[in-house]
């Protein structure tokens, strides 16, 4: 009973983060996992088993494994999933957390710790490509791409095998996000700065100095 309620509580801090990272990734896991029989999905997460929703998750996947991985279309791609993302992570912490058998307040509890954590991992997600950003060649793009989405694959799988390890290894996450994220913000911000005056004209700056003539 203990084990099955740590294992409920793993796949609802899991669910909001891998949301937060790449949205498709984590519900074809879940679907997978649970059409599988591996796992016996929360009756709220059992419409990811269904063949029409592992479809479209499996379509999106798709296009976000190709978008991901273009500089600059991955920024834009990020943004834009700001608002489906940390929505959709609370939603399916909130749906897992019905494992806990702790009614409205488990999943109004999920709905909370499920939109922080789809939060910080994609402000950090979003943030770390940002950055990779500035640098000219692809091979970052590619390589942190990929890390993510074995990341996500790997900690779902965690979190339902072993969950004692996976809440240890997300709590070494959110630890580190709170370290690294504000050195990236001041990374961006100078890259910024740096990058805006590469377009600055040089005859922008006009002299204040009066000509002798006093024209």
């Amino acid at each position: 009973m203990e084990s099955q309620t740590l294992q409920s509580i793993a796949l609802m801090l899991g669910a909001g983060w891998a949301s937060g990272i790449n949205l498709y990734a984590a519900m074809l896991v879940l679907g997978w996992m649970g059409v599988s029989g591996q796992v016996q999905l929360p009756p709220g997460l059992e419409v990811l088993t269904h063949p029409l929703v592992m479809g479209a998750a499996g379509l999106m996947f798709v296009v976000e494994f190709f978008a991901d991985k273009i500089p600059g279309v991955d920024s834009l791609w990020d943004t834009l999933h700001t608002f489906i993302r940390i929505p959709a992570g609370a939603l399916m912490a909130a749906a897992a957390a019905q494992g806990l058998d702790m009614g409205t307040a488990g999943e109004l509890t999920g709905l909370i710790l499920g939109g922080g954590l789809a939060t910080t991992s994609h402000v950090s997600k979003a943030s770390t490509r940002a950055l990779i950003n500035t640098s000219p060649e692809p091979l970052t793009n590619w390589t942190a791409s990929v890390t993510e989405d074995v990341a996500v694959v790997g900690g779902l799988w965690t979190a339902l095998h072993h969950p004692w390890l996976f809440v240890l290894l997300l709590v070494l996450f959110i630890i580190l996000a709170a370290w690294l994220l504000p050195k990236i913000w001041r990374l961006l911000k100078t890259a910024g700065k740096t990058l805006f005056s590469w377009f600055r004209k040089p005859g922008a700056a006009v002299s204040t100095t009066k000509h002798p003539s006093g024209e």
